[in-house]
């Protein structure tokens, strides 16, 4: 067969390589969480809302995910999201008019402050808990348990490494 019958695109690859369907993936995934925390009873009311109406983004899960329960310096935050310390004010100055954090003073560093959860943030991220479970029992009713498990491996050791 000649490629004049199965053209080959030189610039498929851009579509296709590793790391963009990782982006895409990482997206569809994180779109499913909010889909599944908008709906959830136990999510304050309000919450729900900004995630059934698209307001809650996947930049403000990264406080989600990375905000320790005892509450964790604005620096911290944004080295542990991978971002600036201004673009992740940015995310604090909303989650926190949200309700789903507050700054308070530092225990260790009088001139810190202390990003925290709320009780209503709290509740979130038990929302958000759930909602990442679900997501990964659909990932794997979806592709197989053995492909569900090679995958993860296989992201965890490219991660580490």
């Amino acid at each position: 067969m000649t490629d004049t019958v199965f053209p080959i695109d030189p610039d498929a690859w851009r579509q296709t390589h590793l790391g963009r369907l990782l982006g895409h993936a990482m997206r569809r995934f994180d779109e499913r969480v909010l889909q599944l925390m908008a709906h959830d009873a136990d999510v304050p009311l309000a919450l729900s809302n900004l995630a059934a109406r698209a307001h809650v983004s996947a930049a403000h899960i990264h406080i989600t995910r990375h905000l320790s329960r005892q509450g964790s310096r604005l620096t911290e935050l944004a080295d542990s999201a991978g971002m600036t310390k201004q673009a992740m004010g940015k995310l604090v100055d909303q989650c926190e008019a949200w309700g789903l954090v507050t700054r308070g003073p530092d225990d260790r560093d009088a001139r810190a402050r202390q990003v925290m959860f709320t009780a209503d943030g709290l509740a979130w991220l038990e929302a958000f808990r759930k909602a990442v479970a679900q997501a990964e029992r659909e990932f794997r009713a979806s592709v197989g348990d053995e492909v569900a498990t090679v995958v993860s491996i296989g992201l965890e050791a490219y991660a580490a490494a």
